[in-house]
This record gives C-alpha cells, structure tokens and sequence, in this order.
C-alpha cells in the first residue's frame, strides 16, 4: 500500500493486487451473487490464501538460505574470545575480553585463541593467522611480534601486551568492513532497480490488458476467465528474484574474500574489479619484499668506510627502505656514525646534510644533477648495477663524487606466480617505480611485465594512474596503501596490500591481508565470478518472468486449452526467488584457479 501511495508500485505491489483481487471478487461472489454474470460467481478463497501462504513459505526459504550467506560474519563473530588471562600483580586472572584495557599484560597457552590484538614480550610460539590472511601455514612469533585478537596459539606459551581492543581489534575492523561491503549497492543493482520501476508498471499494465481482452473475447464465463489470467499475470511476473539477484551474490562473495584473506571495503569494489583490464603494480613492498639490502659499494678518492659513513649518517634521519638499508649495512661493519646537521629529504631525489663539517648528499643520478655533482666516471659502473636488477645511488662530499653504491631488494617469491595468473585473466600490467629505467626493465624482465613506468616521482603516481584511464582503460592499481593513498584513491579499484595489522589506515578499496601478489589474481577471478553469477541470476528473473507471462495471459488457451491456475503462479514466482539465492550461494565453494589446479 506504501509503494502504491508514493507512485512507485514493486514486487509487494503485484501479490497484494493479486491476492487482495481474489479475496474481493471471492467476498462479492458470496455475500451479493446477484451482481454477477450468470456462472461467473466463483469463489477463490483458497486460492488468495494459497497465494500468501506460497510468498510467505518462499520468503522463509529464502531467508534461510541467506541467512547462509551471512555465514562469514558469523564465523567471525564466534572467532572472538570471551574470556581473556590478564596478569595481575604476578598472578593470572581471567577476565571477560571485552573488560581488557590497553596495557593490560596477557598469558597465553598451547591452543588458546588469542583474546585482543597486542605485541609479545616474552615466549614464543607459532600462531595460526589463517582468519586474517587466508593462509594456513602458522606464523613464528617472538618478542616484539604483533598478535592479532582471533588466532590461535599452537606450540608454546607467550605473554603479550595489549594494544588494540574492542571496535579497534583487527578483528573487529575486518566484521566492520565485511559488513559494511554487504550492505553497499554496487552500479547494476542501480539498474536493476531502474529497470524494476518500469517493469512493475509495466506488468500491471499487462494485468489490465489481459483482463479486458479475456473479457471481451473469452469463453462464458467471461468474467471468470477473464479474472484467473490477469491475476495470474500480477504474480507470475513478481519480481521478487530481481530484488534478490545483487544482494545474494555480493553477500555470498564478501564473505568468501574474507575467507581467503581478500577484503572488499564496498561491494561495489567487486563489480568495479570485476571490470577492471588494466592492472598498475607498485614496485617496492608489491611485486619486491620491500626490505632492500646494499649489495654493492664504491669508493671514490675516499676509503670504503670512510664514504660508507658520511652516507649512511645522512640515511640515518630517513625512513625510506634504501636508507634503513644503508644504516644497517654500516651498523653491520661496526661503523660508528657521526650526527648530521641540516639534513634535508628531497622526496624522489635524495637527502643532504652537514657531517663533519663536509656538505654529503646521497641520491639518484637526478639528485646528483640537479647539485651540479659531475658523475661521468661512474656512468659505466651505474649501468652495469642497473642491468643487474640493482638501484645505484650516488654519494657526494663537498660538490665531488664520494661512491656509488647499489642496493637491491628481493623479488617475492610469488610474484612470478601472480604476475602469470593475471596475464592468464587477459589483464595488462603495468610496473610503476621511482627507479632508474634499467634497473626497472630489469625487475620487469624477471617477473615478466611488459610495460614499465620507471622514474616516477612519489607524487606523480596518481597522474600516471590518470594517464592510463585517459586511454580508455579500466586501472587497478596495487600499492602499499600509505605511500600510494593518491594513486590508490584515483585508480577505478585500489587494492591495498595489508600486513594483516594495519587495515585501518589503509587506503584502497580491496584490501590484501597478506602481501602475496597472487592475491590480487584471486580477487579478480572472484570479483569476475560474482559478476557472473549476478548476471546470471537477472537472466533467471527476467526470463522466466517474462517467459511465463504470455502462458499465465492465456495465450496459449485457444490452442491447447492452457490456462495457469493463481496458485500455480505463485509457486512458481517463489521458485524463481529461490534458484537466483541458490545460484548466488554457489560462490561459497569457488576456489581460485591455481589452488584447483594445486588441488589436481
């Protein structure tokens, strides 16, 4: 009655109609036959009675079965410990989980589920992070490892330090979003409701239609006839599968990616992805460890340690990979470094500073360059490194060439894997670094991308991101979720690979909670699956209803004496709404391509 007082008649509009007509006409016929055509005072108690108690019995199955696809959020509910052993005054009491406070210090033993999220101080064990990364193998924990409320304990006894709790436990945040994902309307539900409000109006219309062609030309009892089809026809056609269509697949879909360790922020993300031809891989931390290590160093005019000193004294006040890299190859020899004064980070250059009384920079060719520090005899040297897969830099003392040193970081060892599984889906990718280009084509050749975007400043990622959907193209751009929040957010889909810890302050719309690269394949083949099925289940819901219709008018009466009993209509409505959640929970059993293949 509410869709019909604001003009916008759905699915609850045609089985009111229907039922409401067959109660009415029945009523009439019983109380005042008298203004009936002769023969046509026939009673249809039963079947507006039948008709609601179909809808009602289809809508309780179909609340079962989606009640299923809800299965995720539950099982991650029941993943949160109730209680928690807090260390009190040297003894351990237990506690409700939700009465830990930050700081609090917590025992574990063998084959506990961890209560809250925190960092170990004492023990060690290994911990199965299976929940938030999807990932079986359990992970080796020691003091200063985070934990993650959830988990379980395998081998040994630990003690850890309560950081995050409640709302802010990873967990929490990963029901938070998962829910948050089910509840969102991606772009074709936009259409399938567009398409329902014409639809609807459209079927009444037909209803009407039927009722006064069988009215004009149907056999005696006109009225009678005439009344069976067109209540028929308002049933038949209740789009009660379209309405269902979206919300089961994306529900059904979410909760298998976070299963497997892939969160989508929106459901509109697995549509988006789905989509998606163009991939855009960040170099450092994505397709590498993102732990670089000097390999390589070169001095000029001055001492190896000498040169090695004033750079990593300079590195010392900077947080880029490289620069821990460095520090940590000097600390390594046993260098002691001298405190820098000054010091200035030139993002995408290098940084300079003041050490011992000498002006020392260390950066890329451009920084050296851009100082007017002459490199020409180290040309040669760089070119090789860069050959080699290396990133050379440059160290400068007073305006003169000091060294030059290569630093390189480990390709990850499922990069190759996920890098093949993505050109497999027909996906073109793109590398994107702020690396020399020889040192990227050389990284690109080992993992096998194609297509490399090498030089590109910190700040300029989101405008190459830009450039490629100036093409045409639909962009998925991979990246760490902090460095790359701009290109992440200006990408169709940003997918953010996670630590499993830090989920809040991740910027992309898909979020990887391990940092395997095959993740991003696994999210495609299932964003491109969900879409499928949602297709499908809309070809379901409008085929068969608009199938039905003509039989449910009559049309086929004349020819074979057809004529679809109101009961019958709304059976067979219910059963169109169950196919479409049983087609949608299919997506609960869909296994990535290379774990079927592992399987075989």
């Amino acid at each position: 009655w509410m869709e019909l007082r604001h003009l916008a008649p759905g699915m609850n509009s045609l089985v009111m109609i229907g039922s409401s007509a067959a109660y009415l006409y029945s009523l009439a016929a019983l109380t005042v036959p008298a203004l009936f055509p002769q023969g046509t005072a026939h009673l249809y108690f039963e079947a507006a009675a039948v008709i609601v108690t179909l809808i009602l019995l289809g809508r309780y199955l179909e609340a079962l079965a989606k009640g299923r696809t809800s299965e995720a959020i539950r099982r991650l509910v029941r993943l949160q410990p109730k209680t928690a052993r807090v260390v009190r005054s040297g003894a351990e009491v237990e506690i409700p989980a939700e009465a830990v406070v930050p700081g609090d210090l917590i025992a574990v033993r063998p084959g506990e589920r961890i209560p809250v999220d925190g960092t170990l101080t004492e023990g060690s064990s290994h911990v199965d992070e299976s929940m938030i990364s999807g990932e079986p193998i359990p992970v080796g924990k020691g003091p200063g490892d985070e934990v993650v409320g959830g988990t379980v304990n395998q081998t040994g006894a630990f003690r850890y330090r309560a950081t995050r709790v409640g709302a802010d436990t990873v967990l929490a945040q990963i029901i938070r979003l998962v829910e948050d994902a089910q509840a969102g309307k991606p772009p074709i539900q936009r259409v399938a409701d567009r398409i329902a409000a014409v639809f609807v109006p459209l079927v009444m219309a037909a209803a009407l239609a039927t009722f006064l062609v069988w009215l004009w030309l149907g056999p005696e009892p006109p009225l009678s006839y005439a009344f069976v089809a067109a209540v028929s026809v308002l049933l038949i056609a209740c789009p009660c599968a379209m309405g269902l269509a979206t919300p089961t697949a994306i529900m059904v879909g979410t909760g298998r990616g976070a299963s497997m360790g892939i969160l989508f922020r929106r459901g509109a993300a697995l549509e988006t992805l789905a989509r998606v031809d163009q991939v855009v891989l960040d170099k450092t931390g994505t397709l590498t460890e993102g732990r670089p290590a000097l390999t390589d160093f070169h001095a000029f005019g001055l001492s190896e340690e000498a040169a090695l000193t004033l750079a990593a004294a300079c590195e010392r006040h900077s947080e880029h990979p490289i620069a821990a890299a460095i520090v940590q190859a000097a600390q390594g020899r046993g260098l002691i470094l001298p405190e820098a004064e000054a010091v200035e980070a030139v993002p995408g250059f290098g940084i300079q500073a003041r050490v011992n009384g000498q002006q020392v920079a260390v950066g890329a060719a451009r920084f050296m360059d851009r100082l007017g520090v002459p490199t020409q005899t180290a040309a040669e040297l760089a070119g090789r490194l860069a050959e080699d897969g290396k990133s050379p830099l440059y160290v400068a003392a007073d305006g003169q060439l000091a060294a030059v040193l290569a630093v390189a970081d480990p390709i990850k060892q499922s990069s190759r894997e996920a890098v093949s599984r993505l050109h497999a889906l027909g996906l073109t990718l793109t590398m994107l670094t702020g690396d020399g280009r020889r040192t990227a084509e050389a990284v690109a050749r080992q993992v096998g991308i194609d297509r490399v975007a090498a030089e590109v400043l910190p700040a300029d990622k989101a405008m190459e991101v830009k450039r490629l959907q100036a093409q045409g193209d639909q962009v998925a751009f991979v990246g760490d979720g902090i460095n790359d929040a701009p290109a992440l957010a200006q990408a169709d889909v940003g997918i953010a690979i996670g630590t499993g810890t830090d989920i809040a302050v991740e910027a992309g719309e898909v979020i990887l909670m391990t940092g395997d690269l095959t993740g991003v394949a696994d999210a495609v083949a299932l964003a491109r699956r969900t879409l499928r099925t949602i297709r499908l289940n809309f070809f379901w819901a409008y085929a068969y209803n608009v199938a039905l219709i003509p039989l449910a008018a009559g049309v086929f009466y004349p020819l074979t004496g057809w004529l679809l009993n109101p009961m019958i209509a709304a059976g067979a409505m219910s059963v169109s709404s169950l196919f479409v959640v049983t087609n949608s929970l299919r997506l609960r059993r869909f296994v990535p391509p290379s774990s079927r293949h592992a399987a075989v």
